[in-house]
């Protein structure tokens, strides 16, 4: 079993008295009277919970309670994908399938959320993406917007910030694979469409078979590219 530490008993001080980010935690000379720790080892835990996000230490103004980001998690997870170019690819194509399964998953909240409070923004998405793909043109800060925006309306504030996370995962590590872009991006730019479609009809077969559609193209130029990689000897 492992043993409590100065930064987990300073989690737990926050559940404890229901913090929530921007709060002020105790002065440093407080959480050592209230902890019974050296000044040094809660010095140490704010460091290690500073670079979690979980608290915000603000110079010469104190130490809040952090915003909780998942940005540590895209940091290491970005770090992992680029740490030697043959991980990369597999890494991407890891990512591809878990951003794969949470819109499969979801597909049921998000036709009866958006279908609710769907608006032109998605349509000119859309219409960027198509343009964009006619021109053999990547379109990524566009379908990502597309994205976020569809979970936006679940109103699951875990879900969207998983939904932009892996984004930033993914397109953090493509750059570093140098491959073409697919022949049939145009494919991914129309499923767009046929998945905004689906949730205005209320249509939750319909959603998920267009984001399925919509990840194919990908998934062929990663499995291209995995097949032409030099194995190592």
């Amino acid at each position: 079993m492992r043993r409590s530490t100065t930064a987990d008993q300073i989690k737990q001080l926050i559940l404890a008295r229901g913090l929530v980010p921007g709060d002020p935690l105790p002065t440093e000379s407080e959480l050592c009277e209230t902890l019974d720790v050296s000044r040094s080892s809660v010095r140490e835990a704010i460091r290690t919970l500073s670079t979690l996000d979980i608290v915000d230490v603000r110079h010469g103004h104190g130490t809040y309670v952090g915003p909780m980001s998942l940005d540590p998690m895209v940091e290491a997870l970005v770090f992992r994908g680029v740490l030697s170019p043959e991980g990369s690819l597999q890494s991407l194509r890891e990512v591809v399938e878990v951003r794969l399964a949470l819109d499969l998953s979801m597909a049921e909240r998000v036709v009866a959320a958006a279908g609710l409070d769907v608006g032109e923004e998605l349509d000119e998405l859309v219409d960027e993406m198509v343009d964009k793909a006619a021109r053999g043109e990547h379109f990524l800060e566009a379908d990502r917007a597309f994205h976020t925006r569809l979970f936006d309306t679940i109103g699951n504030r875990l879900v969207g910030q998983l939904v932009g996370a892996f984004w930033d995962v993914h397109t953090a590590v493509l750059p570093q694979l140098d491959i073409d872009q697919p022949e049939d991006i145009h494919q991914t730019a129309k499923a767009h469409g046929d998945m905004l479609a689906a949730v205005r009809a209320g249509d939750v077969d319909a959603y998920r078979r267009a984001v399925v559609e919509h990840y194919k193209p990908l998934q062929r130029v990663l499995a291209s590219a995995e097949t032409a990689r030099p194995v190592a000897s």
